[in-house]
């Protein structure tokens, strides 16, 4: 999904020389503008398979829990996107035959989520398709380029002084 501003800089799309208040601001609005191209794509195929793009990465976290599953918090914390209500994304996979709630202790406090078999066939479809797809999007860079990039937005997550960082105590 390319579009025709693909090839020009923020900048010159806004046609000011500098329309930035700092470097900061500008990296910040191409990682979000990075983001909103890349993630259409992938919105695109997910919906075709009825899913969005958390319901996708819930099924990818179950499936790598395997036989033993997760509970809602366990969920949370592997998400490559935040969202407000895991139970509610769970209640959506479930609806749709894609996982399974297993209560585990007498009381029935403790629910373990389980990727069923509709589940993992559904992924298996999205496999390839997820696969080939992170390559064209990127099969410009190399693998230098992919390399520092990727550690680079790692740094950039990663602040070292958690006391400024508002995501720090939300995640853990």
């Amino acid at each position: 999904m390319t579009s025709s501003t693909s090839s020009t800089t923020l900048g010159q799309e806004i046609g000011k020389k500098n329309p930035f208040d700092s470097l900061p601001q500008e990296t910040y609005l191409n990682i979000v503008r990075t983001h909103s191209v890349l993630v259409a794509e992938f919105a695109s195929l997910f919906r075709s398979k009825g899913l969005s793009d958390s319901t996708y990465n819930v099924l990818r976290i179950l499936r790598g829990a395997g036989e033993q599953g997760c509970n809602c918090g366990q969920i949370r914390s592997m998400l490559v996107s935040s969202v407000p209500d895991v139970t509610r994304l769970v209640d959506r996979l479930e609806s749709a035959g894609l996982v399974t709630r297993h209560r585990i202790d007498a009381d029935g406090r403790v629910v373990r989520i389980r990727i069923s078999p509709t589940g993992l066939d559904r992924l298996a479809e999205l496999d390839e398709p997820v696969l080939r797809l992170h390559a064209e999007q990127l099969s410009h860079l190399n693998t230098d380029e992919l390399g520092t990039l990727s550690r680079l937005l790692e740094r950039a997550r990663h602040r070292t002084d958690t006391e400024t960082n508002p995501l720090q105590d939300c995640c853990e």
